[in-house]
């Protein structure tokens, strides 16, 4: 009989980066959050033998912005009044001046106060870029952390194809948090569209509630297309401001219906007065 693939060690590596040992842990299960709050992208509970349980929330940060530390303070009280568990705060900044600047102790009520909390920051200048499929997948979850630290870098490119690789061979639980993640954390950097295009089509079979957004998102920006497409080929000039709305657009319904209309209209108006 053959045994099933065991799932791969998460955040294995994360403690070479940082010169510890990320603690050998019994037990790991994503913690959904509630994206309205922002302030975390992901949540891991972890049980281990030795250290007991402890929290791994990870965020990431494209520059300084104080706000967002007091932000984190208030998030991880909350995290540990919900959990009573530690929890330990990993930010992911794209280089190394925000992720020194992330990494400084806060304190809430000046040098006398009794809560200090020091948060871990990695960058490109401490994580490795992973782009060998094969070493993706033995730990996804430190591959997501190398494409959002190399995420305006030369090396995003073919660390998000290696990461899109990987998590096709794991189980949905843990592919979906990480893409999400990735998903969540490249933001409007152009490597978003890359990681949009992989998501529509090597993750396809995922569906999660981001998954499905981004995935429905590029295929309205395909309908869009097709639709600026056919207006050109049959002779219409659109105005910069319509162009916009169209492209623009991401309720693929809407596009369908101007895309029917634009095969046979005459105008125009025929083709978007109605809307």
């Amino acid at each position: 009989m053959i045994s099933p693939p065991r799932p791969p060690r998460l955040f294995s590596r994360l403690g070479l980066a940082f010169g510890v040992e990320f603690p050998s842990y019994t037990a790991c299960a994503y913690v959904p959050t509630d994206r309205a709050e922002g302030e975390i992208g992901a949540l891991w509970r972890f049980e281990t033998e030795r250290e007991g349980t402890f929290l791994l929330a990870v965020t990431t940060q494209a520059g300084k912005d104080p706000a967002r530390r007091s932000a984190w303070a208030r998030r991880l009280v909350s995290l540990y009044l919900r959990h009573r568990a530690p929890p330990v705060l990993l930010v992911v900044c794209p280089d190394r001046e925000t992720a020194e600047w992330a990494s400084q102790p806060i304190t809430a009520g000046g040098p006398f106060s009794s809560l200090v909390l020091t948060p871990v920051a990695a960058g490109p200048h401490n994580l490795p870029p992973v782009t060998d499929p094969r070493e993706a997948a033995q730990d996804p979850a430190f591959a997501t952390l190398s494409a959002l630290a190399h995420a305006r870098t030369t090396s995003a490119d073919a660390i998000l194809k290696a990461l899109s690789a990987a998590l096709r061979d794991v189980p949905e639980d843990v592919a979906d948090p990480l893409a999400e993640l990735t998903a969540q954390g490249l933001g409007k950097l152009p490597a978003a569209d890359l990681w949009r295009n992989l998501m529509a089509v090597d993750l396809s079979f995922y569906k999660s509630p981001m998954v499905q957004e981004i995935r429905e998102e590029s295929r309205a920006e395909g309908e869009a297309r097709a639709l600026l497409r056919v207006l050109q080929s049959r002779g219409f000039r659109l105005s910069a401001e319509l162009e916009q709305q169209v492209s623009g657009c991401r309720d693929t319904a809407t596009l369908n219906r101007w895309l029917d209309r634009a095969v046979t209209a005459e105008t125009l108006d025929e083709v978007f007065a109605q809307d």
